[in-house]
């Protein structure tokens, strides 16, 4: 280890998101002191919306902390190109104005990006290939190909005045992938050799004993079904996994098999991965109008909508209500991929559709495997810390109980010192111990529309309020004495219409309204806020008595 060049100064990690969460990895590392330093981005990805965030499909990292320091911002270094690291890019880049650098694959789905936001020209992608060497001020970074589940993942190796840190990125130690790039053992050995402060790991399947399968091994199955099915047999998949994508196309060829290509961005990820060499021009795809008229035997789809996307191919297909593409009973749809948490609900909604139309739906197990994990388990775990050797370790990229989980299992093996952190703590990594020296502000913005608003106190907030109990609009027109000038009007939306004994729910809350307005004397109509806060009391008091619950309610107050 080379002795820091400034003993005051530090080498710490900041994560703005991807920590005690699975999705928006955006981890800030950082040579300085304090919160002055060089500091690089690694990542800016997404995480997707759920039934809690009504209207927002996309959730980005808050970056407000590094925005006012994106002077001092040296780059955005992409590990690979899932969208929980690269989802963010098109959203954020522009605002930080700091080049991105990437490998191939990564880039060019990252242009495309930039390209359907219209600024292409805005943000300044720089190409590092695996394997290559960069330095960005202090800080040097070695992209080290590994394994996991689409092309070219790196791990990164930081080299610092303090020492060298790993930031593993995504992967798996998978001895037979069945597209490049291989394992870095022997870099990760050389490495181990030289001495490594800090590893910073992936803990997604911390909790999970053994070792992750192979992707040879899903092939070969994948192969045994495809051959074996009667009928139209579809393949639902992450539309960034270039291996599955692979092995569905030679699957096919094999079965005497055309594929239909069902989804945009299963379409896109296809062209990238002709564009890197990793499909060949033998590796046929027919778009969605071939489905029409090819035999239900010579037919394999490959589509979007594993995880249950409502706009996606596979959600249309089950509703029926694809322009282009049905499934007939007998047919089979294999779901070669896991569920995401959060979205359980919606895929089995889909494979309830499909069950009502009669389609077998195959999905993994492990007497039937169609999928397997891109992460670690611990046996993969301990493979590594035995070829780096660290002297310190901190989990990221998982929840909390991954992340406790991959802790429990460094210490058990040996390395001494451990720290679970969270997103916005600042922790020193070197020299020195592990040891949280600040915290900051961090959290989210939701993508709303075109729009990024606030996660915490943003508008979602009011529209979880309004999903739950409804509101209520209610016009009043008074004039500048005080007079009542006509009969007050009311919209309600989401409200029950009659209440238990039948009466119009509408007309007792405008009665309801009607009364205070009429009790509260003519002074003090004259003043807005009373008639406000008045009204809108009386109408939750009567909601509350008739209904159970208190609605959102709008008073208008119109002054003629």
């Amino acid at each position: 280890m080379s002795e820091p060049s400034d003993p005051r100064k530090d080498f710490a990690l900041l994560p703005l998101g991807g920590v005690g969460e699975i999705g928006m990895n955006l981890y800030l590392y950082g040579w300085g002191r304090g919160l002055n330093r060089q500091w690089i981005m690694v990542d800016c990805g997404v995480m997707f919306g759920d039934a809690a965030t009504p209207g927002v499909d996309v959730i980005v990292p808050d970056i407000t902390f590094i925005e006012e320091r994106r002077e001092d911002l040296l780059g955005i270094v992409i590990t690979h190109a899932h969208e929980d690291h690269i989802g963010a890019v098109p959203w954020l880049a522009q605002r930080l104005g700091v080049p991105v650098y990437g490998t191939k694959f990564a880039l060019l789905l990252i242009s495309a990006k930039l390209e359907e936001f219209g600024i292409s020209e805005e943000v300044k992608l720089v190409e590092v290939k695996p394997g290559e060497r960069l330095q960005l001020g202090e800080i040097g970074i070695e992209y080290i190909p590994v394994t996991h589940s689409l092309p070219e993942p790196n791990a990164l190796a930081l080299f610092t005045p303090a020492g060298t840190i790993i930031h593993t990125g995504d992967f798996k130690i998978d001895p037979t992938p069945t597209i490049p790039p291989a394992f870095s053992y022997d870099r990760f050995r050389a490495l181990g050799d030289a001495g490594i402060e800090a590893l910073v790991c992936d803990s997604t399947n911390a909790l999970k004993p053994g070792r992750s399968p192979s992707e040879a091994e899903v092939a070969q199955s994948l192969k045994k079904l495809i051959a074996a099915a009667p009928h139209r047999v579809a393949v639902t998949t992450f539309s960034s996994h270039v291996a599955r994508i692979r092995t569905v196309a030679e699957a096919a060829a094999q079965a005497g098999r055309e594929v239909v290509v069902a989804g945009y961005a299963m379409r896109r990820v296809i062209e990238a991965a002709r564009e890197v060499g990793l499909l060949e021009p033998h590796h046929r795809f027919l778009d969605e109008d071939a489905f029409g008229y090819l035999e239900r035997d010579k037919v394999v789809l490959l589509c979007t909508g594993s995880q249950g996307e409502p706009n996606a191919a596979l959600s249309r297909i089950a509703d029926d209500a694809h322009p282009r593409i049905a499934l007939e009973p007998g047919d089979q749809v294999i779901f070669s991929s896991f569920t995401i948490p959060g979205n359980e609900k919606a895929v089995f909604g889909i494979i309830n559709r499909l069950a009502m139309l009669g389609v077998d739906v195959i999905l993994n197990t492990p007497q039937q495997l169609v999928h397997t994990s891109g992460h670690p388990r611990q046996d993969e775990l301990k493979e590594l810390y035995d070829l780096l050797r660290p002297r310190k370790l901190v989990p990221m990229h998982g929840e909390f109980l991954h992340m406790r989980a991959q802790q429990k299992l460094a210490q058990a093996h040996g390395i001494g010192e451990t720290a679970l952190m969270a997103d916005g703590q600042l922790l020193r990594l070197a020299p020195g111990p592990l040891e949280v020296i600040a915290e900051v502000e961090s959290g989210c913005w939701h993508v709303d529309g075109k729009l990024l608003v606030p996660g915490r106190n943003g508008p979602v907030k009011e529209r979880r309020k309004l999903s739950y109990v409804g509101m209520v609009a209610l016009s009043v027109a008074l004039d500048a004495k005080g007079n009542i000038r006509g009969a007050a009007q009311m919209v309600t939306e989401g409200l029950p219409e009659f209440t238990a004994d039948g009466a119009l729910l509408e007309d007792i809350l405008l009665d309801a309204a009607d009364n205070a307005l009429e009790d509260m004397g003519r002074a003090r109509r004259r003043n807005d806020e009373k008639v406000i806060d008045t009204l809108r009391l009386a109408v939750r008091r009567a909601a509350k008595a008739e209904w159970g619950k208190k609605p959102v309610v709008h008073v208008l107050v119109n002054r003629v």
